[in-house]
């Protein structure tokens, strides 16, 4: 379907670009040859991310940046453009997510992952918006939700069901809002896609992982080269008529309604409210 100039001549920045999906991500779009940007919290995992992705020959830079400091994504965004010249794509995949019961979150628990999902979502795609629109320049902006954006919510991960529903609402609004300025808005909603970090804390036994399993019509989990592969359809030139759309990418799981829902039946509650606080404190 690709060929390896299909995101030739663009740039694209992918929040929390340095591992996970993200990385997958910018991967597949410099396989293709889009130059890429990063941007994350941790130095280390950006440099180290950077230096994997050299070997695809495009220009890659990352970016030191807290997605929830609008100031500093302006900052950011100053060195993006000073290093590549312009910008032409933004992922919003920067993310956060726990479990635990609504009734034991604090509101500090709360308002980091609304920061980090909704709050960091808007204040990119604020930035890197107003830069086209300047500009008069078309662009396209992803944002990664989630299968419990819209319709059904889900138990135990209230904040970023909350913050992910807001990104869906936000995708669709400028989607209408920015299509005069030839600025196209859409987002990928995955299912279970295993990733290092987040997997663990999701998941923290192998029986809520089988019990997880056995909820997907396609009887396995998905695999990084599948989203990727989506998202680099939707960033490119062959995907030009495509705004406003959520694309579910789940292997059937979202049919059975509720992503976490399923755990209230594994054991009792004081038993998954232990299981939640250990949880934290290996976070």
């Amino acid at each position: 379907m690709f060929k390896e100039d299909t995101l030739k001549g663009k740039n694209i920045l992918i929040t929390g670009g340095g591992s996970g999906l993200g990385l997958s991500m910018a991967h597949k779009f410099a396989s293709l040859g889009a130059g890429i940007a990063i941007c994350g919290r941790t130095e280390k995992t950006l440099r180290g991310a950077v230096n994997e992705l050299k070997h695809h020959g495009t220009e890659v830079h990352y970016y030191v940046a807290d997605v929830r400091d609008f100031e500093a994504v302006g900052v950011m965004f100053d060195g993006i453009y000073t290093d590549f010249g312009s910008l032409h794509g933004l992922v919003n995949n920067a993310a956060g997510n726990f479990l635990s019961a609504s009734e034991d979150l604090s509101p500090g628990g709360f308002k980091a992952i609304v920061d980090i999902v909704l709050h960091g979502s808007f204040n990119c795609t604020h930035h890197f918006g107003n830069r086209l629109i300047k500009k008069k320049e078309k662009g396209n902006i992803l944002n990664i939700v989630t299968t419990y954006a819209e319709d059904f919510g889900s138990a135990f991960v209230l904040p970023s069901a909350c913050s992910k529903a807001g990104v869906l609402a936000m995708t669709r609004s400028l989607a209408f809002e920015w299509a005069t300025y030839g600025i196209r808005v859409n987002a990928i909603a995955p299912g279970p896609f295993p990733t290092e970090g987040a997997w663990t804390r999701l998941f923290p036994t192998k029986k809520f992982e089988k019990q997880y399993l056995n909820r997907i019509p396609a009887g396995r989990y998905g695999e990084h080269e599948e989203l990727a592969n989506l998202a680099a359809f939707l960033m490119s030139d062959l995907a030009e008529y495509i705004t406003g759309e959520s694309v579910t990418i789940d292997g059937g799981e979202r049919l059975s309604a509720g992503q976490f829902n399923f755990i209230d039946s594994l054991m009792s509650r004081g038993k998954l409210k232990t299981i939640f606080k250990m949880l934290k404190l290996k976070g």
